[in-house]
């Protein structure tokens, strides 16, 4: 079972090291990557896999995201038609998730795929996280690390505070310089669906794919991400409101009084980079009342931030402990 106050360990080969043989050992340890913290483990093990669903209070049918170092050890686990390749040249590593045909044999938990025939992956670009992978050696399944619902996490403190007595252990690698969750992608020779908007805006994936076809909310989940209730903060929040009303806490965009403001320059990555940290800020201070958030434009990085607000705004997220998925 996790300790009440899981290991802190330190972005080094020992840390490193550390997180590894705790990982083959059925441990849960949060891992920073470049868009949040991952709360992973060893994704071919049912018991590890079964224990982050517990931790998160996730339901089984949403599917894992599995992290891999190498595109070899891609194409062990799933099959990748051409258009994924094209885009693994262009976006790997990084904030890109694809989700492709499971291969015979691939090993990995069944509870990782929620028993579908594909497999979401993606090669992480945060060198500690890319140093995890090579020391582990194997597939690491790694949703966000945060209470299913909740709003992820991308400080070592909101990992401690959203699952500080649930996990074993968290390797602190400074803040995640994306700061939102990795684009999710389903290519296939007929065209490429949009799955989750994400670290990678829309205008330099139709470079490589051509015109997407949008599936960010379907009727059954074949991703993580696609709930409409998601990324929620305990207060209330409303979007596209003026900044004025002194019964709400306001995070703003851009030139304008708030008190807190995603990018005070109008900078889309640095308002995506913002996001979560002034999400959990804003929760905090909020104190019974509502969160009020200035317009977005919906543009580039805009749509993803805008995604993750909608989700965030939607009124399931205001009954529940544990709404939605992470």
């Amino acid at each position: 079972m996790p300790n009440d106050t899981p290991e802190i360990l330190v972005q080094d080969k020992l840390g490193i090291a550390r997180a590894a043989t705790l990982l083959a050992a059925g441990k849960l340890v949060a891992l920073p990557t470049e868009t949040v913290y991952g709360l992973a483990a060893d994704a071919r093990s049912d018991a590890a896999c079964a224990r982050i669903f517990a931790a998160k209070a996730r339901p089984r049918f949403n599917p894992l995201i599995v992290h891999l170092a190498s595109l070899a050890q891609v194409e062990a686990l799933a099959l990748l038609p051409d258009p994924a390749r094209a885009l693994a040249a262009a976006f790997w590593p990084g904030p890109l998730t694809m989700v492709l045909p499971l291969r015979a044999g691939h090993g990995l938990s069944p509870l990782v795929t929620a028993g579908l025939d594909t497999v979401a992956v993606r090669l992480p670009a945060h060198p500690v996280m890319r140093a995890v992978l090579e020391t582990f050696g194997a597939p690491i399944a790694a949703p966000s690390a945060n209470p299913s619902g909740r709003i992820s996490a991308t400080t070592l403190g909101h990992v401690l505070s959203g699952l500080g007595g649930r996990i074993d252990a968290v390797l602190d690698g400074a803040d995640c310089a994306v700061g939102i969750e990795s684009t999710i992608l389903a290519p296939a020779p007929g065209g490429t669906r949009l799955l989750r908007e994400g670290g990678i805006a829309r205008e330099d994936i139709v470079v490589i794919t051509g015109p997407l076809i949008t599936d960010t909310t379907p009727g059954a989940i074949s991703a993580p991400g696609q709930m409409a209730s998601h990324y929620a903060p305990v207060a209330p929040v409303f979007l596209n409101m003026p900044l004025t009303d002194r019964d709400a806490v306001s995070i703003g965009f851009g030139s304008g009084a708030a008190e807190f403001n995603l990018s005070p320059r109008g900078d889309l990555p640095e308002a995506a980079a913002n996001l979560f940290r002034m999400l959990h800020a804003a929760d905090a201070a909020a104190l019974g009342r509502a969160i009020h958030v200035a317009p977005i434009p919906d543009m580039g990085l805009g749509r993803a931030i805008n995604d993750r607000l909608h989700r965030a705004a939607a009124p399931v997220s205001r009954n529940s402990e544990h709404p939605g998925q992470a």
